[in-house]
């Protein structure tokens, strides 16, 4: 009986110890994607169609289409400019859906094609697990003369502009809608601020006056967008300090930097374009799927780039770690940003600085947050301003 009893222990003792460590961090995976992009739904140059199969041919694992005060339902019929872009991007169009293509021809001999909504595109390109097409609207407002430009992620229904007293209403409001339909449908999705510097419009102080804000565009693309600020304003990144410092004195939430493309041209590609592949978000994400996606941004699940891949992120509670996968021959500085408590009107300070592929920060008690920015010594390919080399930024994060 006790050789009995000893066996099955044993036996027991081996099927548990071969059992492997489950973790939730290891049913995660990093994926690709873009969060502000037009078609002919409303400014861009080109098909649903064609733009999806470039996204999907350039290993983007999801895409959204954000169209001004638009979702891709009901019916719409483009007439094609006069150009010979537009007439070449017609002609490739054609060849590559043929039959599936609906077009006219008017008096003039100008052509129309109608625009395949969401529903009839999405299932030409969505593969489970592997491309996703995710319904957006950029919510466009504007007040005396400034464009305030919000992106709204996994929206269900339509948010009509309806304008506002100040920027902050108009902003706050937009907030709020987005937050009524997410409650009524129970539907994650989260509006963010799109490009501030365009045509100066949205300050600083306008965001922090903002409840519930959590995400805005730290890069853009598109070519007019003033990332860089100029000498009387600020650059993207001394925004999202000072907004972040602000944020954070207040008692909010962290508010998460993205990178995008805003792209709106596809058959030029210059510096005076705005073009596909200039920005992304790397989510990581339990799966490919609208709600694990929204849910991990929130969580600040993701870093976004121009360029540069992250071999990994961990955050202990004090320890921000940041490692690069590295390509060989390119090098690669590490900057921790972050602001004192104790002089929160100096936002943004450089904490620390590591060339390799590899650093880390511990916070210390006057930290009020650490985030970190990748600099590669690769240039970028068609950059958002010559010059500009692969960057990646991580989110920020606040001790424990």
């Amino acid at each position: 009986m006790r050789t009995l009893l000893l066996f099955l222990f044993l036996i027991s003792l081996s099927i548990f110890s071969c059992k492997p460590v489950e973790s939730s961090e290891s049913t995660k995976q990093w994926y690709k994607g873009n969060l502000h992009t037009h078609s002919y739904w409303s400014d861009g140059d080109d098909y649903p169609e064609m733009i999806m199969d470039w996204y999907k041919s350039h290993d983007y694992d999801f895409v959204v289409l954000s169209d001004h005060n638009t979702l891709a339902e009901g019916e719409k019929w483009k007439l094609i400019p006069k150009s010979p872009s537009h007439e070449l991007g017609f002609q490739k169009y054609l060849d590559k859906y043929g039959d599936e293509v609906q077009y006219r021809e008017d008096s003039a001999g100008r052509i129309e094609v109608k625009l395949k909504t969401l529903a009839e595109y999405a299932p030409m390109f969505e593969e489970e697990g592997k491309f996703l097409i995710i319904q957006s609207q950029e919510l466009t407002e504007s007040f005396e003369s400034k464009p305030l430009h919000m992106n709204v992620t996994n929206i269900q229904k339509l948010i009509p502009a309806e304008g506002g007293n100040s920027i902050p209403e108009i902003m706050q409001n937009g907030l709020d809608r987005v937050k009524a339909q997410r409650d009524s449908t129970g539907v994650p999705m989260f509006l963010h601020i799109n490009h501030p510097n365009f045509i100066w419009a949205i300050t600083p102080e306008d965001i922090i006056a903002l409840n519930g804000e959590r995400f805005f565009e730290v890069y853009n693309g598109h070519p007019q967008v003033n990332n860089y600020g100029d000498s009387l304003r600020p650059s993207m990144e001394v925004l999202w300090d000072k907004v972040q410092a602000a944020y954070l004195e207040a008692g909010k939430p962290l508010l998460y930097g993205l990178a995008v493309d805003d792209a709106h041209n596809y058959h030029v590609f210059d510096k005076n374009s705005s073009n596909p592949g200039r920005g992304w978000v790397m989510v990581l994400s339990e799966s490919l799927d609208p709600a694990s996606l929204v849910e991990a941004m929130e969580r600040g699940d993701f870093y976004s780039s121009t360029g540069v891949t992250l071999e990994s992120i961990d955050f202990s509670g004090k320890r921000l770690n940041v490692e690069v996968k590295a390509e060989d021959g390119i090098s690669y500085e590490i900057q921790f940003f972050g602001t004192k408590k104790s002089s929160p009107e100096e936002s943004g300070i450089l904490l620390s600085e590591v060339s390799g592929t590899s650093g880390s920060y511990t916070l210390e008690a006057d930290d009020m947050y650490v985030r970190a920015k990748i600099i590669s010594s690769k240039p970028k390919e068609n950059p958002y301003q010559i010059g500009d080399t692969e960057t990646a930024w991580t989110q920020p994060v606040t001790g424990k």
